[in-house]
């Protein structure tokens, strides 16, 4: 799934550019939608890269664009650097291919972990979405095709899950789950901000949409999660024994360990 995932390489440093972000904790200066981050080069590399959470920018480390850049620079655009382009256009564009990207991401995962001819359509109809013109990728309706999508990763997910455990939606946050066995629990949507769930078991656990900023995932298995993204996983805390599936990579944040909790 090497196309879904965020290559700067190929993109014109459009997250960089087109979203906004304001001063917190995640970020350390204010910066409005269409105007160039200050640590943006020439060469639309980020000036930083290698030390953005010691200078205050860790919400940067967290986002992923799931290969939305990429596909607007070289496919919608062809191409041509926001600086020529219609770039008003061009940053609207970019949040809706995003959110078909993330679709894409699930879509693939679905298909991965059951083949189902329904899986496989949908993943066609939505990537024609994301190389259409751009007047057209505006016009879209995500919401409908993500009503569309989400009826099969649902079908999927209770498929795949043998526990009707459910916390979708449930209020977790700083909840003390560790050394739970969660397996596949639902945890659709839930809030698990800074919970603990040091050496619990999620396997087949159902993520989507699940908060994980803070969470501590030291020794946890997560290695069969089912739709567990990238910026998840960026966004909560772990260590070397905490196990993710095969197609994420482990944060570089992770090599300072959390805090021990009692």
């Amino acid at each position: 799934m090497d196309e879904l995932k965020g290559d700067c390489a190929n993109c014109f440093g459009l997250c960089c550019v087109a979203l906004p972000f304001a001063r917190s904790a995640d970020f350390a200066a204010t910066k409005d939608a269409g105007t160039p981050c200050r640590n943006l080069l020439a060469d639309h590399r980020c000036g930083i890269h290698d030390q953005l959470r010691p200078k205050g920018y860790a919400g940067c480390t967290v986002y992923d664009c799931f290969g939305a850049g990429q596909r607007v620079s070289q496919t919608v655009f062809a191409g041509v650097d926001w600086r020529v382009a219609e770039r008003q256009k061009m940053f609207a564009v970019f949040p809706v291919v995003r959110q078909l990207h993330e679709l894409l991401w699930y879509l693939a995962e679905a298909r991965r972990l059951d083949s189902h001819d329904d899986l496989a359509h949908a993943f066609a109809e939505v990537e024609q979405h994301t190389v259409a013109s751009p007047d057209t990728i505006l016009a879209l309706d995500v919401a409908e095709v993500r009503a569309k999508v989400n009826v099969l990763l649902l079908r999927t997910s209770e498929r795949l899950r043998t526990s009707a455990k459910s916390y979708r939606g449930a209020d977790l946050i700083g909840a003390r789950l560790r050394n739970k066995n969660l397996s596949s629990a639902d945890f659709r949507g839930a809030y698990l901000i800074g919970a603990d769930l040091t050496n619990s078991d999620l396997s087949r656990a159902d993520m989507i949409g699940a908060d994980l900023r803070g969470a501590d995932l030291s020794g946890a298995d997560l290695s069969t999660c089912l739709f567990l993204t990238q910026p998840q996983v960026n966004a909560a805390q772990g260590n070397a024994k905490t196990k993710l599936p095969a197609a994420l990579s482990r944060p570089s944040h992770w090599t300072a360990a959390p805090a021990q909790r009692r």
